[in-house]
């Protein structure tokens, strides 16, 4: 097609492209592209759109031509944002397979790749950034405009700035406000993790003279406390090299003021530094460290696989050391002038990782995730596509960024449930995203843990992945005594103290004795789960969901723990007026609390959702834990997913059963998986931990397999089962959630749909069945299952008959209302 262009009088081929808008439609849009902007068009760049009557949106280039639309007219596309694509031809290929493997839309997987910073859209807020200064009076008239409205009204709209300045594109004058940083865009303002710090002190330079050392002497003494801090300070200095705040005052038991003072006075010098909350016997690894025998024999071993596989296990039990092995691994990686992407399931609960790293690799990795604002994801995002940040890490939307010349991906404790995304859309899993990421750009993977995901110990064993094991703890560190203590028998004798057996409460009493800590884990938040009235059964539930609600003592309320409803603590039933109600069960609350009545004179604190909700609440937590402010710490999963602290001897774990008997296929495996992490937890240095698990079934397979450290056992017997009822890694699973507000219609619908489906998939299909929780958010559902084997059948072909079939669903007018949710791979 061509255009004339009244410019030059020069014929000029007429541009359509088809864009991906960050909306959950089924295909790419087709607009046209003015004469003027054609040389600007190109795959990956940002356009505004007018999609609809009248919303706005920012859409990525996916494809060029000169064909348009047949069934259609093309609008023309409004203006063009970038210079330079900020979307590669690799992650363009990536949101399309992860597109057709999740089955979501591809306008979905934009919506969770770009920063809210990069896709404007007329919803989209704008907020003043107040931490920047800058002269108003250089802005232009219509950015002063904007400015100016910010000051009145805290927070904009795009369409409310469309409407202020009188015309449809304004996304130009934002990007150039942005690109200042005098605006925030953003949906959500999240503060920056900060680090921990640590102050310092040393003698100032001039008395390391002897004289001046001499004449400083004499002027002390006259002060005997700060005396006696100058002479602990020259005792600490023979025993290392740097000497804390906390250090010195606690030998020289001198108070703050004395110390105060000879910082005043110019005899010491006072400085804050970031420092690490990883145990001691790591700390190699900032500067010149040397990998002992079975890492150097293990880093060989990846090296070697790496050269035939694409991805390699690495088996390493907790403390080995697999970190070192990985910065050489990413040293490797600089040499060679390529990216790392370094994936963690967790990264506020590693920070001090982070830190350590970036001293070791300087200002070549950066750090992608959900803490930062969208002004900072989006600065990450242009220095990784520019090539500033070698090494990028980050939680598991790091996957998304613009690598160039990726060479390298570590997914680490690769076991981790956090690298599944199940809401919304697309429900990806980090780790196998990450090996499809590996494959495009023709980099190598390695997956690490100590208690490896079956799916992954399965291709290892039937040689699809390379596999190399790492044993024993890093500088000779025993693994932790574990004893199983029985509540049945414990209740029977009535030795129990609340929810503690002997053995735990004996071993706590010793441990602060010794002024060591402990950490207790209990894998349920609030003070109980349920309240029961003991004469008529009667048990408060959410208005807007089938569950019973949780009592939070710290709120005195009752909370929902999925749709977040509150309501008062019940005083009498509703139901029979009975003021007999009892509490049922106990969550980390409640132990936090029990705990305090048992050892009066133990510091407590809890960490769990509720505790850590609030600004840095958790870099706090941690502060006041490694700095022995706190004796006994009470946590969920997120105890387990933490780190070592040298002064921990003592873990406990207060109701393994409740892992174990939860309605999972599963429930084994996290259980063995979350035990071991736990476990691994105690020990000091070159003292020995010790672990209590208490359990009513203390005979199970899994606890004892935990003890003995027997993974193999528990992968053999695990794999048996998942063989024998057709579960991964053996069989793919898809699960489709149907939703309805009305419960007779949901049944009719889901069973209607249950049935096409065996049409087509015979007895592969299972349901629709309820689900542990039948209704959420007002919203009925009901599950089908499609279990898919993994050999002599195309799974691309059962999904691509899948979505045909659920196309035909959602064009009959009889089931409007109803949402499904498609699930891949659901664990």
């Amino acid at each position: 097609m061509l255009e004339f262009n009244e410019t030059n009088g020069i014929e000029r081929k007429t541009l359509f492209i088809e864009v991906i808008l960050p909306l959950a439609i089924p295909k790419t849009y087709t607009y046209r592209v003015p004469a003027e902007m054609t040389r600007a068009i190109a795959i990956g760049k940002r356009v505004v759109v007018q999609f609809g009557r009248a919303k706005i949106y920012t859409a990525i280039v996916y494809q060029v031509s000169e064909t348009p639309p047949e069934l259609y007219e093309a609008k023309y596309i409004i203006d063009v944002l970038d210079d330079e694509p900020i979307v590669n031809d690799f992650q363009l290929k990536l949101w399309k397979w992860m597109s057709d493997y999740y089955l979501c839309h591809i306008g979905e997987v934009m919506q969770a790749a770009l920063p809210s910073a990069l896709k404007l859209a007329s919803e989209t807020r704008i907020i003043l950034n107040h931490s920047t200064e800058f002269d108003k009076s250089e802005l232009s008239d219509k950015e002063f405009l904007i400015i100016d409205a910010l000051d009145i009204q805290s927070e904009l709209k795009v369409s409310d700035i469309s409407k202020l300045l009188g015309q449809k594109t304004v996304f130009p004058i934002l990007r150039a406000l942005f690109e200042k940083n005098i605006i925030i865009i953003s949906e959500e303002i999240t503060e920056k993790f900060k680090p921990k710090k640590k102050s310092f002190i040393s003698l100032h330079p001039q008395y390391k003279d002897s004289e001046n050392r001499r004449a400083l002497f004499e002027i002390l003494e006259r002060a005997p406390k700060q005396l006696e801090l100058l002479l602990a300070y020259f005792k600490l200095e023979k025993q290392q090299t740097e000497i804390s705040k906390p250090d010195l005052l606690e030998v020289s038991g001198s108070g703050p003021a004395a110390l105060k003072t000879l910082i005043e006075k110019e005899i010491f010098i006072q400085e804050d530094k970031v420092v690490s909350r990883l145990s001691a016997e790591e700390l190699e690894i900032l500067h010149d460290f040397k990998l002992n025998d079975a890492q150097e024999i293990a880093l060989g071993e990846i090296r070697e696989q790496l050269e035939e596989k694409d991805v390699v296990l690495l088996y390493g039990e907790t403390s080995s050391g697999k970190t070192q092995i990985y910065i050489r691994l990413i040293e490797q990686m600089l040499l060679e002038d390529k990216q790392t992407l370094y994936l963690l399931p967790e990264i506020a609960l590693t920070t001090q990782l982070i830190e350590r790293l970036r001293e070791h690799f300087g200002g070549q990795i950066g750090v992608y995730h959900s803490r930062f604002n969208d002004n900072e994801r989006a600065e990450v995002w242009q220095k990784v596509l520019k090539g500033e940040y070698k090494m990028i890490l980050g939680a598991r939307s790091s996957i998304f960024l613009p690598f160039k010349d990726l060479g390298l991906i570590i997914v680490d404790e690769e076991h981790e449930s956090s690298y599944k995304q199940y809401d919304p859309a697309p429900r990806y899993h980090a780790r196998d995203t990450a090996i499809y990421l590996s494959y495009l750009h023709g980099a190598r993977i390695v997956l690490g843990s100590a208690t490896p995901s079956l799916e992954s110990f399965y291709n290892a064993k039937i040689k699809k992945y390379g596999f190399v094991t790492l044993k024993g703890r890093y500088g000779g560190v025993k693994s932790p005594v574990i004893e199983v203590v029985s509540i049945a028998e414990e209740t029977k004798r009535k030795t129990m103290q609340s929810h503690f057996t002997t053995a735990l409460v004996n071993e706590i009493n010793a441990a602060l004795s010794r002024k060591e800590q402990v950490i207790l884990f209990q894998n349920r938040r609030g003070y109980t789960p349920v309240l029961l009235c003991t004469t008529c059964g009667f048990t408060p539930k959410c208005i807007n969901c089938d569950v019973s609600l949780t009592f939070h003592k710290s709120s005195a309320k009752l909370h929902c723990h999925y749709c977040g409803y509150k309501q008062d603590v019940l005083h009498a039933c509703p139901a029979c007026g009975s003021t007999r109600i009892e509490q049922k069960g106990f969550g980390t609350e409640k132990i936090e609390d029990e705990l305090q009545r048992i050892f009066t004179d133990a510091k407590i604190a809890r960490m769990d959702l509720d505790s850590t909700r609030t600004r840095n609440s958790f870099q706090i937590l941690l502060n006041d834990f490694e700095e022995g402010k706190i004796d006994i710490l009470v946590g969920t999963q997120m105890v387990a997913k933490g780190l070592d602290f040298g002064n921990v001897s003592t873990i406990g774990i207060i109701s393994a059963d409740s892992m174990l008997n939860y309605p999972d296929f599963r429930a084994f495996e996290r259980s063995f998986q979350m035990l071991a992490q736990v476990s691994g937890r105690a020990g000091r240095r070159a003292k020995q931990g010790k672990v209590i698990i208490q359990a009513y079934d203390t005979s199970h397979r899994i606890i004892s397999q935990v003890i003995r450290g027997d993974y193999e056992e528990m992968f053999d017997t695990e794999i048996l089962e998942r063989r024998n009822f057709h579960y991964p890694p053996l069989y793919r699973l898809i699960q489709l959630d149907v939703k309805h507000k009305d419960l007779s219609k949901l049944a009719l619908i889901s069973d209607s749909l249950a049935k096409v489906l065996r049409s087509q998939f015979g007895d592969r299909v299972l349901g629709p069945e309820a689900p542990l929780i039948s209704r959420i958010r007002n919203y009925f559902i009901q599950t089908i299952l499609i279990k898919v084997e993994k050999e002599g059948v195309s799974v691309q072909k059962i999904k691509e008959a899948l979505q045909q079939i659920l196309r035909n669903f959602d064009s009959q007018p009889s089931n409007k209302g109803v949402y499904i949710h498609i699930d891949v791979d659901p664990y």
